[in-house]
């Protein structure tokens, strides 16, 4: 890269692994970044702020880092510049490099990040980047990362603010994009101090380069637009189920198409995020299948392009009654196990990743069947509401048609008995899911949301189901997170439990 300086992210190590959270070594693994210049590492930095919440584990596994690395890097002309390097949750947290930063009179703070997404997070890292660079007095250039891993995906939204927090320049989410902004620094000072300034002890790295003020007019990177709430998660949806089939080397996806919003909805996300020639759709109809969603399966395959199959299951079904005396739920659930078996047969003559299409709401209360419908090597709307599922809906549809209307409109069923709604079971999913957002995302009591409003047995019956169905949730497929708290490594709640928020 000729003198382009790079900063990357890497695991360092100066001494053994850790043994705990309580440990008080001063060496072990390190969550670091290096500037790497003419070929050579010209400096590292360790993390400080090592996050310990959500899906944050770092104080189990590193140390961290006591040392802010100052780069002064000197111009062709002579003249010289500081910059403070910093990793992803050191800007989270006032205090510690930042202030540091202020003391050893930097003129700009880099701070690289694997910050994942959640709904409308973008609108609390410009406020957060704005209030660092005042209290650096520096400005700061915040670079997010773009992709996904298992539940996480990164959404990119990369900022540069001004010392005073004004902003200069921000990228796209969810897509990638190279920035290239001209930014005046001040005159590095010769008197700078170094050593033990506060939280961290300060290094400066010295970096002679060649670089030349750029000719002509100073380039701007511009300010990209923001996206709405529905975009917003429709792209991460997209991204996070991208990239979990092509990074765990799948070709292709499949999926049950039942003509209900939410298998609907995730087949768009798969044609979105593949192609309609890499997602499998499969009708699978039983003898309470209704016309209409037969129908309206085939309407969302001749929409998206998708390959389309019919499987019926009844003749199946029927040879287990004919040796299974069962009745009830118990038939209810052998149909969607039945489903599961042709998904999974198919899965491995063919080659295709499982997709299962259960939301947010039907995982909370456990409105599944275990082994059945919930069968699949990933979600893409297990963090996602059902009232959520519906917007996301009509917006894809508004991008262009791809969902058929009777599947938005039309009264939600599992279609497992003559007649079947999910209102035989549930509440209206309008009244139920602020229920789940509020005890879920939001950990509140029982007696916080009675004071919300929500009817008193209402209350105690939900809390009930979601208490009551973890084991389920535990044997689900990992989805994409869009909530700031999802089920599974943000909510880790045992299972044997006696305790009821009651």
């Amino acid at each position: 890269m000729g003198e382009t300086a790079v900063i990357v992210g890497y695991l360092d190590a100066d001494g053994p692994a850790r043994l705990g959270a309580d440990s008080t070594s001063p060496v072990g693994p390190r969550d670091s970044l290096a500037l790497l210049h003419r070929g050579v590492v010209a400096a590292r930095y360790h993390k400080h702020h090592l996050p310990n919440y959500g899906v944050f584990d770092e104080d189990r596994y590193f140390v961290p880092g006591d040392t802010l690395t100052v780069v002064r890097a000197v111009w062709a002309d002579g003249s010289q510049a500081d910059l403070a390097l910093t990793v992803c949750e050191d800007i989270w947290q006032a205090g510690g490099p930042f202030a540091v930063a202020a003391s050893a009179r930097v003129g700009l703070v880099v701070n690289i990040n694997g910050s994942p997404y959640e709904l409308n997070k973008d609108d609390v890292r410009l406020p957060l980047v704005a209030r660092r660079a005042q209290e650096a007095g520096a400005a700061v250039a915040y670079v997010n990362m773009i992709g996904g891993q298992d539940e996480l995906t990164f959404d990119g939204d990369s900022i540069i603010v001004a010392a005073d927090g004004t902003l200069l320049a921000r990228g796209p989410q969810f897509h990638q994009a190279l920035m290239v902004h001209d930014l005046p620094l001040p005159e590095a000072d010769p008197d700078a101090p170094d050593g033990h300034l506060g939280a961290m002890r300060v290094e400066r790295v010295l970096l002679p380069t060649s670089w030349a003020a750029p000719q002509g007019p100073a380039a701007d990177a511009g300010i990209a637009p923001r996206l709405g709430d529905e975009a917003e998660v429709w792209n991460a949806l997209v991204l996070g189920l991208r990239d979990y089939v092509r990074k765990n080397g799948a070709k292709s996806v499949l999926l049950g198409l039942s003509g209900g919003i939410d298998s609907s909805v995730v087949a768009a996300i798969a044609v979105d995020a593949l192609g309609a020639e890499h997602v499998v759709g499969v009708s699978m109809p039983s003898g309470h299948s209704s016309q209409h969603s037969r129908d309206d399966a085939a309407d969302l395959a001749r929409l998206t392009g998708l390959d389309y199959r019919i499987e019926p299951i009844q003749q199946m079904v029927d040879g287990f009654l004919s040796n299974l005396n069962l009745s009830g739920l118990a038939v209810e659930n052998l149909q969607a196990r039945v489903r599961a078996v042709i998904l999974m047969a198919l899965s491995n003559q063919e080659g295709h990743l499982v997709l299962t299409t259960g939301n947010k709401s039907e995982l909370a209360v456990g409105y599944s069947t275990l082994y059945g419908d919930s069968v699949g090597a990933f979600n893409p709307l297990k963090d996602v509401p059902k009232t959520l599922v519906w917007k996301l809906a009509n917006w894809r549809n508004t991008v262009g048609e791809v969902i058929p209307e009777n599947s938005i409109t039309k009264p939600p069923s599992a279609e497992l008995r003559p007649g079947q709604l999910d209102t035989d079971s549930l509440p209206e999913y309008d009244t139920l899911d602020p229920i789940i957002m509020g005890y879920v995302d939001g950990d509140k009591g029982r007696a916080e949301l009675v004071a919300e409003g929500h009817d008193p047995a209402l209350v105690d019956r939900v809390l009930r189901l979601i208490d009551g169905a973890e084991y389920k949730r535990r044997q689900s497929a990992p989805g994409t997170k869009i909530s700031f708290k999802s089920f599974g490594r943000d909510r880790r709640m045992p299972i044997t439990n006696r305790w009821r928020e009651s």
